[in-house]
């Protein structure tokens, strides 16, 4: 008798062993036709599964995450089988599942263009229609190198063996179908027939295992789903992503740029792209001192020992820039890779009492990390950048309250910036971890329970945290759909250990603090990436680098002044050029300005003005007085109250 226990905690019996699909279709036959895959004790399965011992188990549909995972990694397979049906003696390298979608990387004979993807396409839909099964086989690492005997990058695989590929040291496990087979931990879907509603979006370039001295691969990128209509809506969002791409469109509103001499993911900030940073800079400084935390100013570089003490040369150094050398003395110094390191200093620069707990540090910084080239996209992954970075300091009896009202704070000033839709991740200890296992419970618990105390839904992501705590991770959902993660909290038992923190107790004793990390907008360059592409540059009035623009008729200087002294501490500029009003506005519309003023000589000797205020009718002969109300109602700043 085989008793298998699911989610909601009811038990069913069977008499002998059982697959997951017969499993589904004992329940019923729509939960049959709808299940994808399974989890026995934590660990996803196909449904060909055989059970054959008391379990916990639970069915994936069609409507889970982890059901849509498990189509794209099948639809990657297909993939990487018309490419090798197409293109004989092509190395295949490795072909994940990623948000919204799957990649694959080869190595062809000869490169491919974008023009090819569409006869891939076409023999991947012919591999779909002809229904073969996904069969998971297990074999030993001698008969993986027989099979891969001629694939260099599969063979390294193996090699080194790589659990994320399905490879350990004793045994390796393969899906095959047909003739094509891959290295593969699983699950896949039952047959090919299943992958229907699927499209290959474009080609890019990626070093083998993100190391540039590795051969540079052809990816190619694909997007699956399971009904149509899905498949019809991300690409219509898609071709709307293509149209808000922050990258085209700061260069359209001269907002930054990125040159060869600055070297790959660092930007220069233009003036208006400046004014609009400005602008999001003092409106979370401004939030922050209201809200009970202190400024901090830290270096760029630290020595080689506060990045040993810290852990992160032991568990982040590949994502650290190269050491500086000192000529005087042979010391290495780093390029700060996160601020934490130095505001912990600041907290051990004087002896603290329970009185003074919490402690709030807040800081704009700048850090540096070394992120492989074929993943820089823009200003939303970056070399070089600032987080609007703090770290609280408190009592183990303080740490939920604290995280409450950080949950507070960052959905709040998400909101003020336009993003209403949040949602949250729960990341837990991950394998390459410090601290003790009764710390990251402790820890692991109180985010949990701030986010159901919050009403906040959440997704539990196991062994995503960070090496010295778990941490929330919120996510927003733009104007088109697109999720996005931005607030980050994490609880931190491990830091005050490695640099020996203490506060004077009520007892008088010297106790250990909690260490909170967090960043609420992120970093300032993904925040307005983000911005930029959520409004496709057509930001609120208080948010716009140009807030107004005057356009002139004629020769109205005095009614100029009068103009910029009514609205005096807005960014306004002026278009006295002797060019057709026609052209001056459609350069104010292709700028983006939320507001155009047209003032003519008429118009001064009436007082009134024109309004062409964005997303709303156009308006001629306003009273002056009355349009400058109305201007400044438009622009004013959302009010940040907690």
């Amino acid at each position: 008798m085989i008793n298998i226990t699911f989610p909601d905690k009811s038990v069913r019996k069977y008499e002998s062993s059982i697959t997951g699909l017969e499993l589904a279709k004992s329940i019923s036959n729509s939960l049959a036709k709808d299940a994808v895959c399974i989890e026995i004790d934590g660990e996803l399965k196909d449904l060909s599964y055989l059970i054959e011992e008391d379990v916990v188990c639970k069915i994936f549909t069609i409507d889970d995450q982890y059901s849509l995972d498990t189509l794209r990694h099948s639809t990657a397979h297909l993939l990487a089988q018309a490419v090798l049906n197409l293109y004989p003696g092509t190395q295949f390298a490795v072909g994940p599942s990623i948000e919204d979608g799957f990649y694959y990387d080869f190595l062809f004979k000869e490169n491919i263009k974008e023009s090819d993807l569409s006869n891939i396409e076409n023999e991947m839909r012919r591999i779909s229609k002809s229904n073969q099964d996904f069969i998971r086989q297990e074999i030993s690492k001698s008969e993986a190198q027989k099979i891969f005997k001629n694939q260099i990058f599969k063979n390294e695989l193996i090699t080194s063996a790589d659990t994320s590929e399905g490879v350990s040291d004793d045994l390796i496990s393969i899906y095959k179908n047909d003739e094509f087979k891959d290295l593969c931990r699983g699950p896949h879907v039952e047959n090919t027939g299943k992958i229907k509603n699927f499209k290959l979006t474009k080609l890019g370039g990626a070093y083998w295992r993100g190391i540039e001295t590795n051969p540079q691969l052809q990816r190619i990128y694909g997007t699956a789903w399971f009904k149509k209509d899905d498949l019809d809506n991300y690409l219509r969002r898609q071709e709307e992503a293509e149209k808000r791409d922050h990258r085209k469109l700061g260069n359209e509103l001269d907002l930054f740029i990125s040159t060869d001499e600055t070297g790959p993911g660092q930007f220069l900030w233009k003036p208006k792209g400046s004014r609009l940073r400005q602008t999001i800079e003092d409106y979370a400084k401004k939030a922050h001192f209201d809200n009970g935390y202190d400024y901090a100013y830290t270096p760029h570089i630290g020595r080689s020992v506060l990045w040993e003490t810290s852990g992160h040369l032991d568990y982040y150094k590949e994502g650290m820039f190269p050491p500086l050398k000192s000529e005087e003395n042979d010391e290495e110094y780093y390029l700060k890779p996160m601020n934490c390191p130095f505001h912990i200093l600041i907290y051990k620069s004087d002896i603290r009492s329970y009185k003074e707990l919490p402690l709030r540090y807040f800081e704009l910084g700048s850090v540096y990390r070394y992120e492989k080239s074929g993943v820089l996209h823009g200003l939303l992954r970056a070399r070089g950048f600032t987080q609007d970075d703090a770290h609280i300091f408190c009592t183990t009896d303080q740490i939920e309250n604290e995280i409450l009202n950080l949950l507070t704070f960052s959905i709040k000033l998400l909101r003020a910036f336009g993003f209403d839709s949040i949602e949250a991740d729960l990341s837990t200890r991950p394998e390459k971890s410090i601290g003790n296992d009764e710390d990251w419970e402790s820890a692991t618990n109180s985010l949990s329970s701030a986010l159901e105390n919050e009403n906040i839904s959440f997704v539990t992501a196991h062994g995503e945290g960070a090496f010295y705590g778990p941490k929330i991770d919120l996510h927003v959902k733009d104007a088109i759909g697109r999720r996005w993660q931005l607030s980050t909290i994490q609880v931190d038992f491990a830091q005050p250990d490695n640099f020996d923190l203490k506060y004077v107790d009520s007892n008088n004793k010297r106790v250990k603090p909690v260490m909170i990390h967090r960043a609420l907008l992120g970093s300032i360059e993904r925040f307005t990436g983000i911005l930029i592409e959520n409004y496709a540059g057509h930001f609120p009035g208080w948010l716009a680098p140009v807030q107004v623009k005057v356009l002139t008729i004629g020769d109205v200087s005095s009614y100029l002044n009068k103009i910029s002294k009514s609205l005096k501490g807005f960014r306004l500029e002026i278009d006295d050029r002797n060019i057709r009003l026609g052209e001056k506005l459609h350069d104010a519309t292709k700028e983006k300005i939320p507001i155009t003023i047209i003032a003519g000589e008429n118009d001064e000797a009436s007082n009134t003005l024109a309004l062409n205020i964005y997303s709303q009718d156009n308006q001629k002969n306003i009273n002056f007085n009355d349009a400058i109300k109305q201007i400044k109602s438009f622009l004013k700043t959302p009010i940040f109250k907690i």
